[in-house]
């Protein structure tokens, strides 16, 4: 009755796939760092580099997944991104390592709005917090296994064939997802008990119950208040999710003096928590909205939750003990993961047709990512300025509050009003 769950695996190890793909270059940052003779600063524009096109391919990707569906872009992109990864192997400088970071964020962007729309398509609105949750539980398990996996590699065979190895993982990826997935109207190896549930369940009363609501478009996306409220809230959990991704392994070797094998071991304990705190928030998220009105924004108290759980990141700069500053990390990451993941579920609530679902979570991924760049050159530049890491946690948690009153105050609206709603219907059916 839940062969759903096959699809729900297949999100997972996607984003899994995707952070093992980013957090490559941060586990052999040392290495690379003197093999290629590069600066901290040089070493943040590295790091940040996937995103510079990865954020501007966000919305046209999105577009394409509302066009051309979900199965062929995201092969397309996992492919891509995988071909990239390889390449990074055979970089012989800081340049030829920068223009296959670009490569691999054209193919990362993808990720997010296919599989956000794959929720909309095959998920269960009241269960949508827990599948989300599992979907995004994917970005921390990723680094996890990159951080422990990847630093053995690093460690006893060199950084290259870390790389070499994240690149067949997406490969066989590929295989699974050409093989299984197909929209749940037409996978045959579902059965159709659990095909009507799916069909009749992943809506959501989003606006007044107008019939056959027709896509908004990217244009009337925009005008929405709540959509860029939205973006801004996901940009201050993405700027703190990509300082621990790119920072965090530096971080502990640098200011704490751990080895590489250790500084691995103790940047997967934080990845691995949240991983499985994210998804019991996630589930715990989808009891509380349990008789609620999905469609009214409900879910944004969760996100502003989250992210004041988040700025616990604060006390970093304060503490000594090893042990306490892992336990902080691990819950103001679940904070950060757990916003991300209600934000998407939000989106979904509030989105009238699914066949805006992938347009719309490219907005606000697009929005969130624009603070992720900003993160690590902003971090590498504080520690070229200042040769401490403990401001750039500041920064972090100045963002986080804000973000969290901006949830909870300016996402009250649906987005795409009913009068809207009703006038872009009008208009579709108006003869030409």
């Amino acid at each position: 009755m839940r062969k759903r769950y096959v699809v729900y695996g297949l999100l997972f190890s996607l984003t899994a796939i995707n952070y093992i793909d980013r957090m490559a270059l941060a586990i052999a940052s040392h290495q690379i760092t003197a093999e290629f003779d590069i600066s901290p600063f040089m070493l943040g524009l590295l790091l940040s580099s996937f995103l510079w096109l990865y954020l501007f391919a966000l919305i046209p990707m999105g577009m394409l997944v509302d066009r051309f569906g979900t199965r062929l872009v995201n092969a397309w992109g996992i492919g891509v991104w995988s071909v990239a990864t390889l390449l990074s192997a055979a970089s012989g400088g800081f340049l030829s390592m920068l223009i296959t970071r670009l490569l691999m964020g054209v193919g990362e962007s993808t990720s997010y709005p296919a599989g956000g729309r794959v929720l909309r398509e095959w998920v269960p609105a009241r269960e949508r917090g827990m599948a989300t949750s599992l979907f995004h539980a994917g970005s921390l398990i990723g680094p996890a296994i990159a951080a422990l996996g990847l630093s053995i590699i690093v460690n006893s065979y060199g950084w290259r064939w870390s790389f070499v190895l994240a690149a067949a993982i997406g490969f066989v990826w590929l295989t699974a997802w050409l093989v299984w997935f197909r929209q749940p109207e037409r996978a045959s190896w579902l059965s159709e008990e659990e095909r009507s549930l799916i069909l009749s369940t992943r809506d959501t009363a989003t606006v007044a119950q107008i019939p056959d609501v027709p896509r908004l478009g990217l244009k009337a996306l925009l005008r929405s208040k709540t959509l860029w409220a939205i973006t801004f809230t996901h940009g201050c959990a993405v700027y703190t999710t990509y300082l621990f991704l790119t920072w965090l392994p530096s971080y502990l070797q640098a200011e704490k003096g751990l080895t590489l094998l250790k500084s691995g071991l103790y940047t997967a304990i934080p990845y691995l928590g949240a991983a499985l705190l994210g998804i019991v928030i996630g589930t715990l998220g989808d009891r509380i909205m349990a008789g609620k009105s999905l469609g009214d924004g409900q879910r944004r108290v969760v996100v502003a939750a989250c992210l004041l759980m988040s700025t616990l990141i604060f006390f970093v700069p304060f503490l000594d003990d090893i042990r306490l500053i892992l336990a902080v990390f691990t819950l103001s990451l679940t904070g950060c993961t757990a916003a991300v993941a209600a934000n998407l579920s939000l989106i979904n609530d509030l989105i009238p047709s699914k066949e805006d679902s992938g347009t719309a979570i490219a907005v606000i991924s697009t929005g969130g990512n624009f603070f992720g760049i900003c993160a690590p050159i902003v971090t590498g530049y504080v520690i070229s300025m200042t040769n401490q890491y403990q401001y750039g946690f500041v920064i972090a948690g100045v963002l986080l509050a804000v973000g969290a009153l901006v949830s909870m105050f300016l996402t009250r609206k649906p987005i795409g009003q009913a009068q809207e709603v009703q006038d872009v219907r009008v208009a579709h059916s108006t003869p030409q």
